[in-house]
């Protein structure tokens, strides 16, 4: 460990002996921590500030219920009235987002088209 690692886990442990985490709120409940991997990195920030302003777009919500939709589909193995519904889900969602990227012409925007090409390569890639 370097130097500030152990000034830092050093002050904490006062802190702590001091009880000063005792009554923090949401003590003794687990932490609601977000997947952002979908997210490029130099996004984040920026990605978290506008959902907790309420400000994000509806293609962006979109998308993460499409993501999330899909992996619990990609799970979802033996249940087949559950995959259905999930399935059902899944394709409502992408409609939504079909119609929307209609409705302001990102369906035919070049730079958009370049961009999913890019970002479809590189998932790609990623998973072999």
């Amino acid at each position: 460990m370097d130097l500030f690692s152990i000034l830092a886990e050093q002050k904490i442990k006062e802190a702590m002996e001091r009880g000063e985490f005792d009554r923090l709120s949401g003590a003794g409940k687990p932490l609601d921590l977000e997947d952002l991997s979908h997210i490029p990195e130099e996004l984040r920030v920026g990605y978290l500030m506008m959902k907790r302003a309420e400000l994000l777009p509806e293609a962006q919500r979109l998308k993460k219920e499409i993501s999330t939709l899909q992996d619990l589909l990609d799970h979802c193995r033996d249940d087949e009235r559950r995959r259905s519904e999930l399935e059902r889900s899944l394709s409502v969602r992408r409609l939504q987002l079909r119609k929307l990227g209609e409705s302001r012409d990102w369906v035919n925007n070049e730079a958009v088209l370049q961009y999913e090409h890019r970002i479809k390569t590189k998932l790609e890639g990623e998973q072999t």
